[in-house]
């Protein structure tokens, strides 16, 4: 009965099973229990049985997708830019910035315009006038006053009484607020703009170094599953959980980067002329400004609010508009000087020596009469624009309220949970070092691991995004209020 055992071990392996250890000796790969609190029930695989490929270090992981070119800008990169030295440079190449501050300009000289329609005016006239001569005194055309006329005059034009043009006078100062006004709103907004792009970009340069220590903490897992494996401590499902982990992490690394880079272009168009410009921030996201107290930027929203100064300064503009419509009914006075020589010789006395330089004053009335109800319907449109523009008065005086309520609301909690998202990153950390502890001591599955894994990344984002989140709440309460 020699024979029996070898027999046994020739024919096992084409059956596709492994004879028993004998009592004493460790089980032959295959047959090993699976460690403890790792709950698996099938036999655990060896290294050397299933083989699960390394991860590599690709250059994609991390790497930034945007393509350069010629067009690219080559000046020297821009380094540690500051909130304040990124507002300047969006002040200088923002567009809606740039169109409100131009149109104010317009608004003002519009306002010059209209006030000096209201003062004298004086020209200096000159002219010439050939007739065909006939024999007669005045030539073949009987009006002209002869072959040859002269014309050199100065002429003064004023208006003594002119209602409508002052009225339009008063209605540009009006409409100069206006664009002041519609400046300011451009310009508090450019605020939210900037710090939206500024901390924006922040926030994705943080979520990407997030995201690489995340990397490396799932290789570091991937790692110890392996040793645990070789040891006979670990079944092979925990390498692939892993390993699906790492690959994960990996992804997440290249899409952090693609949001890092986005965020740049984006920021880059509003602080740049020219595309591909070179730049990084000053990282003060942790620099937090106290929020005021609600009653002091009540008290400013009131005082020095662009919305409402816009809205008020609209009303002004409509009432005067429909005073120089209504002026339209009345007469309007005026008066013309002139002082020069209209002879037939271009000289100072004519042939027989008498003078011919002087001058001619001369008053004009008109009366409107009749225009078949068109001043009746302009001031109509007057007063229907009057009351749409008090109407956005209205409408602008509760929405700022609500607008200050609701900024304050979301500043007050976005502060309030910033001690909270830190608590949280802070526990999220030691609950992922204790449960790694756990597992190599045979008490946590991958599974708890990875979970504790996952929570940690996400708290991590979270507070860079509680950050972000509070610094926009501050820029738009400034919309409101102004700098505090």
């Amino acid at each position: 009965m020699k024979w029996l055992p070898a027999l046994l071990v020739a024919v096992c392996p084409l059956a596709g099973q492994t004879p028993a250890a004998p009592p004493g000796e460790p089980p032959p790969p295959g047959q090993q229990s699976a460690p403890r609190g790792t709950q698996q029930t099938a036999p655990v695989p060896q290294p050397g049985d299933r083989p699960v490929p390394v991860p590599q270090q690709e250059q994609s992981t991390g790497q930034s997708f945007v393509p350069t070119g010629q067009g690219m800008v080559t000046a020297a990169p821009v380094d540690g830019m500051t909130l304040s030295q990124a507002m300047e440079r969006a002040r200088q190449y923002n567009q809606a910035f740039l169109t409100a501050g131009i149109n104010a300009r317009i608004a003002r000289e519009d306002t010059v315009q209209a006030k000096a329609a209201l003062l004298p005016s004086a020209t200096f006239f000159n002219q010439f006038i050939y007739t065909q001569p006939n024999g007669t005194p005045s030539g073949v055309f009987v009006a002209n006053d002869g072959p040859h006329i002269y014309n050199q005059q100065l002429i003064v034009h004023g208006d003594l009484w002119a209602p409508g043009k002052l009225a339009d006078y008063r209605k540009a100062i009006a409409a100069e607020a206006v664009a002041k006004a519609r400046a300011d709103i451009a310009a508090r907004g450019l605020i939210t703009v900037v710090v939206q792009g500024y901390y924006g970009m922040l926030s994705a340069q943080r979520k990407l170094d997030n995201a690489t220590q995340s990397l490396r903490e799932a290789e570091d897992f991937l790692d110890i599953t392996r040793k645990q494996e070789q040891g006979g401590e670990a079944a092979h499902a925990d390498v692939v959980k892993a390993q699906i982990q790492y690959e994960q992490r990996r992804l997440d690394v290249q899409n952090a980067q693609l949001d890092l880079d986005k965020a740049r272009i984006a920021f880059g168009v509003v602080l740049f002329p020219n595309y591909g410009q070179r730049f990084s921030l000053a990282d003060d996201i942790n620099t937090l400004a106290p929020l005021p107290p609600f009653a002091e930027l009540q008290s400013m929203a009131n005082r020095n609010n662009p919305d409402l100064r816009a809205a008020e300064a609209t009303v002004t503009q409509q009432n005067f508009e429909l005073s120089s419509n209504r002026a339209a009914l009345y007469p309007n006075l005026s008066f013309d000087y002139f002082f020069g020589i209209d002879a037939n010789q271009y000289a100072t006395h004519n042939p027989e020596g008498r003078n011919q330089l002087g001058s001619v004053a001369q008053a004009q009335l008109n009366v409107p009469v009749w225009n078949w109800g068109a001043t009746r319907s302009k001031i109509r449109q007057s007063e229907l624009r009057v009351q749409q523009a008090k109407t956005d008065l209205s409408l602008a005086q509760r929405q700022l309220v609500a607008n200050l309520n609701s900024f304050y609301a979301e500043a007050g909690l976005s502060s309030a949970q910033l001690d909270t998202l830190r608590r949280m990153v802070t526990l999220a950390e030691e609950s992922l070092r204790l449960t790694r502890l756990r597992y190599q001591a045979g008490e946590a599955t991958a599974q708890e691991v990875v979970d504790a894994q996952t929570t940690l990344a996400a708290a991590r984002n979270s507070l860079s995004d509680g950050l972000v989140r509070y610094r926009v709440a501050l820029a738009n309460l400034q919309t409101l209020t102004g700098a505090f």
